[in-house]
C-alpha cells in the first residue's frame, strides 16, 4: 500500500486525542478520589473543575471516533468538501 500523508496525519492526531483522553481520565479520577482542592498552610491548590473536564471528555471521545473512522474508512474526518466553482456569463 502506497504512503498516505494525509492517513498518517489522522492517526498521528489520534494518537494525540487518545494521550490527551488518557490525562483527563487521570485529573477525573484525582478529583472523584478527593483531590479537588486542598490546603498546605496558608496556601491553597485547586485542581480543573469537574464540570469542564468531562465536558472535554466527551468532546475528545468524539474526535476520537471520527479518527477512528477515517482511519478504516480512509476518507478525511472533516465534514467539509471541496467544490470548484466556475462563474459563467450567460
Amino acid at each position: 500500500m502506497a504512503y498516505d500523508p494525509r492517513q498518517q496525519r489522522i492517526q498521528d492526531e489520534l494518537e494525540i486525542v487518545k494521550d490527551r483522553l488518557s490525562k483527563y481520565y487521570e485529573a477525573e479520577t484525582a478529583i472523584l478520589t478527593g483531590a479537588q482542592e486542598y490546603r498546605i498552610g496558608s496556601r491553597n491548590l485547586r485542581r480543573g473543575d469537574l464540570k469542564l473536564i468531562k465536558d472535554e471528555i466527551e468532546k475528545l471521545q468524539d474526535r476520537k471516533k471520527e479518527l477512528e473512522i477515517a482511519v478504516e474508512s480512509g476518507e478525511s474526518p472533516s465534514k467539509r468538501k471541496a467544490f470548484r466553482v466556475i462563474y459563467r456569463d450567460l
